[in-house]
């Protein structure tokens, strides 16, 4: 063999290993959501905002598997357990409490950081909020606990309603709670409502034909990922039939619904993504305390306002956080 063919025949050997041994060695994160990958864009955009303030870029120096349960809840054990087979650094867990315990009962040894909306202590995701043990941590919008200030909301809105119905998720295990709560806070200021049911699109639309015969004059819509996955359709239906609608998401009124309040969204899922990377640089899930609310978003859309022919009080006006014109 000539010199100059030895030599290059050696660079090659010595070059491919090596190549293949960086791929190997990066690390990578398992992404499971509740959600729908286009309506979750900006999500996922705060998610990468945080791993890159802990210096992780995807591509460059980490890998990302993701999967998504487009709203079906019974899809996320499957997800989970596949991501898990796959021997994934970091277990993300978003879109839903259901999306997190998929997640816990899947694994308990690759560390997981999780995004839901109830309290984790409660539903025994951690042991505390501060020091939440085990292999998990992440963060709580408590969006789930907040529907009777979201029912106030909108009878001060609508103080004349005589029904205002709430659309819930019965496949969503905290919709139980979100219900219970609800009734109470009607209960107390004397509204009667009217509940209508959906976990699939059949039901959605059933739900919407029953909303119109039953003539309610407001809707509520409860917080749940797969009503996030039809935020339009469901937008649009309350467009269509006039109806003055409250949600849980800024995102919602930011698509043309009337009125959101519930914390910010965004800034949760950008500290999941530095949380991520804090424990792919070594640090235990357990000693990451679990990140609540700081702030909560009040936002009114006066250019629907004014297409339902709704009179938006100022005193809403002055309370609110954000106001779309």
């Amino acid at each position: 063999m000539r010199r100059r063919e030895f030599i290059s025949l050696f660079g090659l050997v010595a070059t491919w290993p090596l190549s293949a041994g960086a791929q190997a060695t990066m690390p990578v994160i398992g992404y499971m959501s509740g959600r729908a990958p286009e309506e979750s864009k900006h999500l996922t955009a705060a998610f990468h905002d945080g791993l890159r303030e802990s210096g992780f870029v995807e591509g460059k120096n980490v890998a990302v598997e993701y999967r998504w349960a487009f709203g079906q809840y019974d899809r996320l054990s499957s997800l989970a357990a596949d991501l898990v087979s796959r021997h994934v650094a970091v277990l993300v867990a978003v879109g839903g409490d259901v999306s997190a315990h998929a997640a816990k009962q899947a694994t308990s040894t690759i560390p997981i950081v999780f995004g839901g909306g109830s309290d984790p202590v409660m539903t025994g995701l951690v042991a505390s909020l501060s020091r939440p043990g085990g292999n998990a941590t992440g963060f709580t919008l408590l969006t789930n606990q907040m529907e009777p200030k979201r029912l106030g909301i909108l009878r001060d809105l609508v103080p004349k309603a005589a029904v205002i119905g709430v659309l819930i998720n019965p496949n969503f295990p905290p919709a139980v709670s979100q219900l219970g709560a609800l009734e109470k806070a009607a209960q107390s200021i004397g509204q009667r409502m009217a509940v209508f049911r959906a976990s699939n699109d059949a039901q959605l639309d059933a739900s919407f034909v029953s909303l119109v015969q039953q003539h309610v004059s407001a809707l509520l819509v409860a917080g749940d990922p797969y009503f996030d996955t039809r935020r339009d359709r469901i937008v649009a239906f309350a467009a269509q039939h006039k109806l003055p609608a409250v949600y849980h998401f800024r995102e919602y009124a930011i698509a043309g619904g009337l009125i959101s309040y519930g914390p910010s969204v965004t800034d949760s899922y950008r500290k999941a993504g530095t949380y991520t990377g804090q424990i792919l640089k070594g640090t235990k899930p357990g000693d990451l305390p679990v990140v609540q609310p700081t702030k909560y978003e009040f936002v009114i859309n006066l250019k629907t306002a004014k297409a339902l022919g709704v009179n938006i009080p100022s005193g809403l006006i002055s309370f609110a956080d954000e106001v779309i014109e």
